[in-house]
């Protein structure tokens, strides 16, 4: 089975880490763990330092992004190799827009299924852009899992 596990570093993301970490997957599963950054709105002067240049500013973005994704990436497959040691994961960390990238992904990769929180980071992205698990659900070729944490009210 191949499986694409989209994550942010949210609690939704953990908690859907947590829930495909418990399922019985069949020996040699491949699991492609993604997590997306969206590069910063450049539009608005508060953004930009008058000490620092945009480029300088842009390349520090960039690398705290990938450094940030990089760890979530990591702990979210130790926590799938704890409880499955026969998966085989591979890690990516990208920019772009989220449901866009966790698309393509999933497409290259030939996932038989998309895992995703029922919601991540960035309110004010979903807002503009649309949910990015909705959008999923509606345009992925494969089944997705939309994880929600029962808990959470």
């Amino acid at each position: 089975m191949k499986i694409v596990l989209a994550v942010d570093g949210s609690d939704f993301s953990k908690v859907a880490i947590k829930k495909l970490a418990k399922f019985p997957l069949p020996q040699g599963s491949e699991i492609s763990i993604i997590n997306v950054y969206e590069h910063p709105a450049m539009s608005t002067p508060e953004l930009i330092s008058t000490t620092v240049t945009l480029d300088v500013y842009y390349q520090e973005f960039i690398a705290n992004a990938e450094k940030i994704g990089k760890k979530i990436v990591s702990e979210a497959g130790k926590v799938l190799k704890e409880k499955n040691s026969s998966l085989r994961i591979t890690t990516n960390v990208v920019s772009g827009l989220p449901k866009k990238e966790i698309l393509e992904k999933a497409e290259s990769f030939d996932a038989d299924l998309i895992v995703v929180g029922s919601q991540g980071q960035g309110a004010f992205s979903r807002l503009l852009l649309g949910s990015v698990s909705q959008y999923l659900a509606t345009h992925a070729k494969c089944s997705v899992m939309i994880v929600k944490d029962k808990d959470t009210k």
